[in-house]
């Protein structure tokens, strides 16, 4: 995904901690899961992956514990995490509610750039964009939505923005998605041009088109397939009551996260899950 191991092992980390975030938890501890390429990995590449990921778990309040190692012919390299929650404060991808405002903490775009990076096409602004998001924990967010009385909440990752909101649609409602309001990053255009997306961005697309309905004329095809992009390490949506979604947003901004937006609002169902205005 990115050639500098340390970076690596940080993405790695972020992405196997959001899942804590996610629910509404508290990171405690984790275990390292390495399948380790002692041929063409060195010693000193395992341990900068090691440190990126034992950093990031620091970072989110844990600590790293242990972990498990095998040989294997491709590096990978994750986490197991345990975390805590109060059982009244829990977050789940199946609470929504008529009136919710729907709120994306990171932009999207790391799929297709992610895929040229692989590629040798990714210009470095971009790669350093993407970086910095898929590095980023979801901790300050998670905390401010807690804070504010959230119950539910998912991560983007693999099912791309379209993917996680289906699931959390559960065909009982329909999200009206403000298309030219959700963030994504600018360099992830030209590269969507170029058809870099991962595979998993056409399966996603695939598998929920029929439920998708596009009202604005306005936004391109390429547009549309970044909201199905496979995400690594992607952001948090947020529901939250519409009387709290302007101080969320304030408060996310305040800490820092000032590319969070409003992107949606959740309504009774109609013939489709999503329709993007």
């Amino acid at each position: 995904m990115v050639n500098d191991p340390y970076l690596f092992g940080q993405i790695a980390a972020a992405n196997s901690l959001s899942d804590i975030f996610a629910m509404g938890g508290r990171v405690l501890s984790a275990l390292n899961i390495v399948a380790y390429d002692s041929c063409n990995v060195t010693k000193s590449m395992l341990e900068a992956i090691l440190q990126g990921g034992a950093d990031k778990v620091n970072e989110a309040g844990g600590a790293v514990i242990g972990g498990h190692s095998i040989e294997d012919l491709e590096m990978k390299f994750g986490l197991s995490v345990t975390g805590v929650v109060h059982p009244d404060l829990i977050t789940r991808n199946t609470n929504l509610a008529i009136g919710d405002i729907l709120i994306l903490t990171k932009p999207l775009g790391m799929g297709v750039i992610s895929t040229s990076i692989k590629a040798d096409m990714a210009p470095e602004k971009a790669i350093d964009e993407a970086v910095f998001h898929m590095k980023f924990l979801n901790k300050t967010a998670a905390e401010l939505a807690v804070k504010n009385g959230v119950k539910a909440m998912t991560d983007v990752t693999g099912f791309g923005l379209i993917g996680h909101l289906t699931e959390m649609i559960t065909n009982r409602f329909t999200v009206k998605l403000f298309g030219n309001d959700i963030p994504i990053i600018e360099a992830a255009f030209d590269l969507a041009d170029s058809g870099l997306f991962p595979g998993g961005s056409f399966r996603n697309k695939k598998y929920c088109r029929d439920q998708v309905e596009v009202l604005n004329s306005e936004i391109t095809e390429n547009h549309i397939m970044l909201l199905y992009d496979a995400q690594t390490s992607g952001g948090l949506i947020i529901a939250v009551k519409p009387e709290k979604a302007e101080l969320l947003l304030k408060q996310l901004h305040d800490a820092g996260l000032t590319w969070c937006r409003i992107i949606g609002e959740v309504e009774k169902r109609r013939d489709c899950s999503i329709q993007i205005i």
